[in-house]
């Protein structure tokens, strides 16, 4: 009998087990749903009594560095504006823009012909003037001294005879119409004798003859000079080594002084030219290293120092100009190539750093953080020193192992959170 008991009993748990679970699977969705109800209750009340999950940064102690970061572009201390010193017709450009071209390359050739002819006529002028100079020393000034010799010999001669004839007039031997022509025929030979001196010494060096004559070689020279140099314009050529960034001349194009037909910038340092914001003026200084990077290569970094400091402030923009030299350029680097560059401004070891995005009113002088007190958000003041790209010293108001809410996070001043560290 006991144990026909124990066996209806065994019957009975197995009957109720059953229909419990028959039961459980015809109810099986109130069941979980009413499960996830009760699991989401719990999990709204622990985040209403605890506050939601954020993640928090926190205050550590590190090497912080204070960087000004400005964008700019590449560009050679100066640029050289070639153009044509004529009027003319261009007949051939012999280079492309990008060229790297040598002193005295020739560059643009207009057309010369009528240059050349110039030059042609300035050089007879110059042969007909050094012929002038050349007759009057080899022929005029000779035959000048021999009609003198002749002309001194014919004074001597007549005024032998004058003084013969005057003596015989003296004794009585000769009639005073005699002496009158030997007078007449020495006032005749002393004028011709002052004609042949003035022949020679004109046709002399020094003489207005030769002077005409070599004032006349001179400007002759001078014109061909002229003539060689305008034939010399009609070949533009490079006045430098360089690189040329710029052309706007063709083939057929008539050309004028102050017209600038190619730029060219020259070889040597490059500079880079940035605009930093005035409010960082105070941080700089000539001589600061730098780190520059082309936007078209940003993984490749080179050193610049700075150069220059504008002593003016653009007022449209709040800027000041600033350039730094970059004594060793990269193969890469082109004119007007756009840079982004880091100039360190100082640094710090054993620093208390804190990342930008906790803090909050950086600029105003009145920063503060989310900090976080008996489970709430709490605001605190905090003093702010160096500024690097993405952390800030903090000096003031926070300790190593603080934690702040990042001003993303959205959190509210007395909410309740649970903070997390990232």
């Amino acid at each position: 009998m006991a144990e026909q008991a124990i066996v209806l009993t065994q019957h009975r748990r197995w009957f109720s087990v059953s229909a419990l679970w028959s039961g459980f699977l015809s109810h099986k969705w109130f069941i979980l749903a009413v499960t996830a109800l009760l699991g989401l209750g719990a999990w709204q009340g622990a985040r209403v009594l605890l506050g939601p999950a954020i993640v928090v940064d926190q205050v550590k102690l590190g090497r912080l560095v204070e960087t000004v970061v400005a964008s700019g572009h590449v560009e050679t201390p100066y640029r050289v504006e070639i153009g044509s010193q004529i009027t003319g017709t261009v007949e051939d450009v012999l280079v492309q823009q990008g060229e790297k071209v040598t002193k005295g390359q020739p560059l643009i050739a207009l057309e010369s012909r009528e240059l050349r002819a110039t030059m042609v006529q300035a050089q007879g002028a110059v042969a007909q003037a050094e012929a002038r100079i050349k007759q009057l020393e080899e022929l005029t000034l000779p035959s000048a001294k021999e009609a003198l010799t002749q002309a001194q010999a014919t004074l001597l001669n007549a005024q032998q005879t004058y003084d013969r004839t005057a003596q015989l007039e003296h004794n009585g031997y000769a009639t005073r119409a005699a002496l009158d022509d030997a007078q007449k025929t020495l006032d005749v030979a002393r004028a011709a004798t002052r004609s042949a001196q003035f022949q020679v010494y004109t046709a002399s060096p020094g003489g207005s003859d030769y002077v005409m004559a070599q004032t006349q070689a001179n400007q002759a020279r001078a014109n061909l000079d002229t003539a060689e140099s305008r034939l010399g314009y009609a070949t533009i050529v490079a006045p430098r080594d360089g690189v040329l960034i710029s052309r706007s001349v063709e083939r057929g194009t008539v050309v004028q002084p102050g017209k600038t037909l190619l730029v060219l910038a020259p070889t040597g340092d490059v500079q880079l030219v940035l605009q930093i914001d005035e409010r960082n003026l105070g941080k700089i200084s000539l001589g600061q290293k730098a780190l520059a990077s082309a936007d078209a290569y940003p993984d490749r970094r080179f050193p610049a120092t700075i150069t220059y400091i504008n002593p003016g402030i653009d007022i449209s923009r709040a800027s000041v100009e600033v350039k730094l030299t970059v004594a060793d350029p990269p193969d890469y680097l082109r004119q007007d190539m756009t840079v982004s560059v880091d100039v360190e401004v100082a640094a710090r070891d054993n620093a208390l750093i804190l990342p930008l995005r906790s803090v909050h009113d950086v600029l105003s002088g009145n920063a503060w953080v989310l900090g976080i007190k008996d489970g709430r958000a709490s605001q605190r003041p905090v003093k702010i020193g160096l500024h690097g790209n993405s952390q800030v010293e903090i000096i003031d108001g926070l300790a190593a192992g603080d934690v702040a809410i990042p001003q993303s996070s959205g959190v509210l001043t007395g909410q309740r959170v649970r903070p997390v560290l990232q």
